[in-house]
């Protein structure tokens, strides 16, 4: 009965080997998957921050274009505002060549009406 219960004794303690070897197999398989896809995240990190990097730049690169397009658009302010004033200066002459114009055609009749009047 001894032999028996020892030979239970090792076939359990096997059984028990076995699945605690099982276990241990299947924890580190896990293990061995989270450290894969821990790794494949690390190196999508990476690439994202490199691509991150290139937008940093690019939008640098696009500050120092707003602003000389600022400095040119004010620029060209200076321009439109000069060309206002022409704007209005043009109105204001066409509005003395239109009394002028009156005033000329004003006295080209009395001028006229002054020759057919008179004895020749």
């Amino acid at each position: 009965m001894a032999t028996e219960k020892a030979m239970e004794q090792d076939e359990l303690a096997d059984s028990l080997n076995d699945l605690l070897t099982s276990v241990s197999a299947m924890i580190k398989g896990e293990l061995q998957g989270s450290n894969v896809a821990l790794e494949l995240l690390e190196e999508m990190n990476a690439r994202v921050a490199e691509e991150y990097n290139g937008f940093g730049d690019v939008a640098c690169g696009l500050r120092v274009f707003v602003r000389q397009l600022k400095s040119k658009s004010e620029n060209f302010n200076q321009f439109v505002h000069q060309l206002d004033e022409i704007e209005r200066q043009v109105t204001e002459f066409e509005a003395a060549i239109s009394m002028l114009d009156k005033y000329v055609t004003l006295l080209e009749t009395k001028v006229n009406s002054v020759y057919s009047i008179s004895p020749k």
